[in-house]
């Protein structure tokens, strides 16, 4: 007991965040619920990101029932590449990547070749609920296929690559890269064996990473290192991921984003309970960065002041550089 207590007091130290912190300190006192459904739908998120000005994936469709499937064959038609994802799917199950079209079939992009009927299948158990946080019945979304940007192809395995921030109260705490592996099936998720790699929020190069809670200097797959490398168009991520705090006015999120080659950054979805991993990937820790924001925060609304996005990015920038020179240890 006493070995478990220092190990807790030495991770506390060195600014730590654990589940149960995260829970009580941040998830459930700064997250209101009432907020949650804008969030756990990513149909919904759209909709209020495009009114906010924000850039997200075209929709092209979404099915609501069995009988709406009459649509897909006339949209597949239009589209040679879409994705399909339910509404309110979490951990990236259930959604399918279609890269192109053979003959009457469909590719993955994965190389694996679909009839329409598994298509329709596939939706048909979208909407049953089988992949929704609740387990209850669901929408299926049909969008644009984002065409990533080939500044990660040498350390990511086939899919897209994403950007994972973390924002308190609209300020970027912390980011990582999530690289798609063979073993993840071209999916950025970590949980499914994609590897998390850290970004510096002052410069966005890449760190080190972290695969399956282990800490790593080269993807599995590629053996490329995955250290050194500049996220373009950095300061446009951290602004956007900084709005989406007026957007869903939840206090502690996870937003989620890509760079298509060609649209440039696009907001995917805002995740209310996001994931600790990223401080591996960053060999450091939340709690350092989280409460200087929040002393910060408080020191504003003392003064009753206001900060913009773009103003709020220069402050958690210079704390995200403060901490990891001076306080910051390995994780």
């Amino acid at each position: 007991m006493l070995g478990l207590w220092r190990t807790w007091r030495a991770l506390s130290d060195r600014g730590i965040m654990g589940i149960n912190c995260r829970n009580a300190d941040y998830v459930l006192k700064l997250n209101d619920r009432k907020h949650y459904p804008l969030v756990d739908d990513k149909i919904l998120t759209k909709e209020r990101a495009l009114a906010a000005g924000i850039q997200v994936p075209e929709k092209y469709d979404v099915i609501s029932s069995d009988s709406e499937l009459r649509r897909l064959r006339a949209l597949t038609d239009q589209h040679a590449d879409f994705v399909i994802k339910p509404a309110q799917g979490a951990a990236g199950e259930g959604i399918m990547v279609i890269a192109d079209r053979f003959d009457d079939f469909y590719r993955t992009v994965s190389g694996r070749l679909l009839r329409h009927d598994e298509l329709e299948y596939q939706i048909s158990n979208i909407l049953t609920g089988m992949y929704s946080l609740a387990g209850v019945r669901d929408r299926a979304l049909i969008e644009y296929r984002v065409k990533p940007d080939p500044v990660f192809s040498q350390i990511s395995y086939e899919g897209v690559p994403d950007i994972r921030i973390i924002v308190l109260w609209g300020y970027p705490v912390m980011a990582m890269v999530r690289l798609p592996t063979q073993q993840s099936g071209g999916k950025a998720n970590l949980h499914q064996g994609a590897i998390g790699v850290g970004v510096d929020l002052t410069t966005g190069q890449t760190l080190g990473g972290s695969w399956l809670n282990a800490r790593i200097t080269k993807h599995p797959d590629t053996y490329n290192p995955v250290a050194g490398i500049s996220v373009p168009q950095w300061h446009d991520f951290m602004t956007l991921a900084a709005g989406c705090y007026d957007l869903c006015h939840l206090g502690y999120i996870g937003v989620d984003m890509v760079l298509d080659e060609e649209k440039g950054p696009l907001m995917l979805e805002i995740n209310a309970r996001p994931g600790l991993n990223i401080q591996i990937s960053n060999n450091a820790g939340l709690l350092l960065r989280t409460r200087a924001v929040e002393a910060h925060r408080e020191q504003l609304q003392s003064q009753d002041k206001t900060e913009t996005p773009a103003q709020r990015v220069i402050v958690a920038q210079t704390i995200a550089s403060e901490y990891a020179a001076d306080h910051e240890t390995t994780v």
